[in-house]
């Protein structure tokens, strides 16, 4: 999204759209995220919970780890080469499965630090959508912003990134696990379109250094 098809970032466009979600998460906090959770919980359906383990931090990271390793272990194999750790290593970089990879984790990181110096209660804390205790890493007050929202903008911008034709799968796929945040009660609007933003800066700044510094 801030990210040209040169593979520049767009400074211009990137600050805009900061002070945007900057403005509209603080104005949502106030105005609209208690109406909205009480509009979003009359969609809760069970399927949403499941939606939401399988694209879960820890799955992104484990799989789109293994699809490194399995796919560049095959390629290895089949050209019968004789490698070592630092080989395989270097072999690996320029990927596209370590591209998604490199995604997740560094929104992980972000999120994770984040998470914990909001501290805001989620709306199944039943406190509000105005209640804050930095730095705390009771799950009850690390709902902004959403992890899985962020994490899977990352993995599957990512994807769209360097499969253009896929973008909108992946994009559709990344707004409705990002809904579904909303839709069981465990985050509130501002969460989710702060960890959409997160998931997207993430996935162009990985891009951007990766393809610099690798291909």
């Amino acid at each position: 999204m801030f990210l040209s098809k040169e593979n520049h970032i767009r400074w211009r466009l990137l600050t805009f759209a900061t002070i945007v979600v900057c403005a509209f998460v603080l104005a949502s906090i106030f105005y609209l995220d208690a109406p909205f959770a009480d509009f979003a919980i009359k969609f809760n359906w069970i399927g949403w919970k499941y939606l939401g383990g399988v694209f879960c931090a820890k799955n992104w990271l484990v799989m789109s780890f293994l699809a490194v390793v399995i796919f560049y272990a095959r390629k290895i194999l089949r050209s019968h080469e004789k490698i070592g750790i630092k080989e395989f290593v270097l072999k690996i970089k320029g990927g596209n499965a370590f591209f998604v990879f490199c995604s997740v984790f560094c929104s992980a990181c972000v999120v994770g630090i984040a998470k914990i110096m909001f501290g805001r209660a989620r709306p199944v804390a039943e406190m509000g959508p105005d209640v804050f205790m930095p730095m705390t890493n009771d799950w009850l007050f690390n709902s902004m912003p959403s992890g899985h929202t962020a994490i899977t903008f990352a993995g599957l911008v990512m994807i769209g990134l360097l499969a253009p034709r896929a973008k909108w799968f992946t994009w559709t796929l990344a707004i409705i696990i990002g809904a579904s945040r909303l839709f069981v009660g465990v985050h509130w609007l501002s969460d989710v379109v702060l960890g959409a933003f997160i998931g997207m800066v993430c996935a162009d700044f990985v891009k951007y250094i990766l393809v610099r510094r690798f291909k």
